[in-house]
């Protein structure tokens, strides 16, 4: 119950400072938490890293370069038709976490703040980091839930048997490939219907990056909270032999890029004995330790990993759902494109949403303190397990 309440005053201190990637919130709450992490006598600081600010525009500029290729049909179909599939290429490339080759060329970009706390051997051939993130999201209309609730409400079964949430990016990539079959058909109506998904595609980014962040409690406050408790477990009783970073990611929520910056500055010292633990939305009531992650195309974090994880959390009594997939991305996917086993602990509910995603009403008191702490108690077993491994 004590570190519960701890819990609940972390996400209190922030929940009310606006923190959307790169603002002067997102420094402040990285600030504090360097200096909570400094009086548990860890090795803290602040790292800045440029970053873009939002994927809205990066998104919405792309898609409405689609909308003008498909008015562009009937002039030159095949100039209109290469320009779309450059788009949805481009589109696709973003929202995976690829290149960002236009994002990084055409989008201004400002200072995004990681929090980088150590503790442990920093000779230790080992290393564990685990992640959270401390910005915050912008809410918009295609956030609403009503509709998956009226769906799990009318048809549970469907719901039981889903495996992933919806391909929520595949619409937005699909509006400018769209463009580029009416094109390369001579179907002008095609080609203005891509374009017509392209508006809306522009709407729905308009429509979000006009907006002021949400409070964040779970998405990701309980992250954070749950990181502290386990740096304050770890210090009363360290785990001999291994080198832990804390870090809590800024500018996760403009599409990871406060961990891109942290990989460019820090994955190159990582030997092959490297293990990521990221605590993403944790306060939602189940625990699931992800199988895999991917907006555009799906792919699974290394096995051996996982199966340890959901070890762990048997031998300390914590129920975790495993078999599940996720269309959104997170920080997970950085050292997963790199090559570092990855676990990715979640939490849903009986949904399986997480209740108030990227919604005004993701405050404090709707989160499950028993989930966050929990998901401390398994990321800390975790670490142990990887400071004594089993022969």
């Amino acid at each position: 119950m004590r570190r519960q309440q701890t819990i609940l005053e972390i996400i209190n201190a922030y929940v009310g400072i606006q923190r959307l990637p790169t603002s002067a919130g997102e420094q402040t709450v990285a600030e504090s938490l360097a200096a909570r992490y400094r009086a548990l006598a860890l090795d803290a600081r602040v790292e800045t890293c440029l970053a873009t600010s939002s994927y809205a525009l990066p998104i919405g500029l792309l898609s409405a370069i689609g909308a003008v290729a498909g008015a562009l049909t009937g002039v030159n179909r095949w100039a209109a038709a290469a320009l779309a599939f450059l788009t949805a290429a481009a589109i696709a490339d973003d929202a995976a976490g690829g290149h960002r080759w236009f994002r990084r060329t055409a989008i201004p970009h400002k200072l995004a703040y990681n929090m980088v706390a150590e503790a442990g051997d920093p000779a230790a051939r080992r290393t564990v980091v685990v992640l959270a993130h401390h910005d915050a999201a912008p809410s918009g209309v295609v956030f609403n839930q009503r509709p998956v609730r009226w769906i799990a409400r009318r048809f549970p079964r469907f719901i039981a048997a889903a495996k992933t949430n919806p391909p929520t990016w595949w619409p937005v990539i699909l509006a400018p490939l769209v463009v580029t079959a009416g094109a390369l058909a001579g179907w002008g109506w095609l080609a203005l219907a891509g374009s017509a998904l392209c508006l809306l595609s522009v709407l729905a980014m308009v429509d979000i990056g006009r907006r002021v962040a949400v409070p964040g409690a779970n998405d990701n406050l309980s992250g954070v909270a749950a990181q502290l408790c386990l740096a304050q477990a770890l210090q009363v009783r360290p785990a001999p032999g291994l080198r832990l970073i804390f870090l809590s990611a800024g500018a996760e929520e403009a599409l990871q890029e406060g961990i891109r910056g942290f990989a460019k500055r820090h994955f190159a010292e990582f030997g092959p004995h490297t293990w990521f633990i990221n605590l993403e939305s944790v306060g939602s009531g189940n625990l699931v330790l992800l199988e895999g992650e991917g907006p555009v195309r799906m792919r699974d974090y290394e096995a051996s990993f996982k199966d340890l994880a959901a070890a762990c959390a048997a031998e300390v009594g914590i129920p975790l759902i495993r078999g599940l997939r996720s269309r959104n991305s997170t920080d997970s996917e950085v050292p997963r494109r790199a090559g570092f086993p990855v676990a990715t602990i979640v939490s849903l509910d009986a949904d399986k949403l997480i209740p108030h995603y990227h919604l005004n009403s993701d405050t404090a008191e709707n989160v499950d303190l028993t989930s966050v702490d929990d998901s401390a108690r398994l990321a800390e077993a975790i670490i142990r397990c990887l400071a004594a491994p089993r022969r």
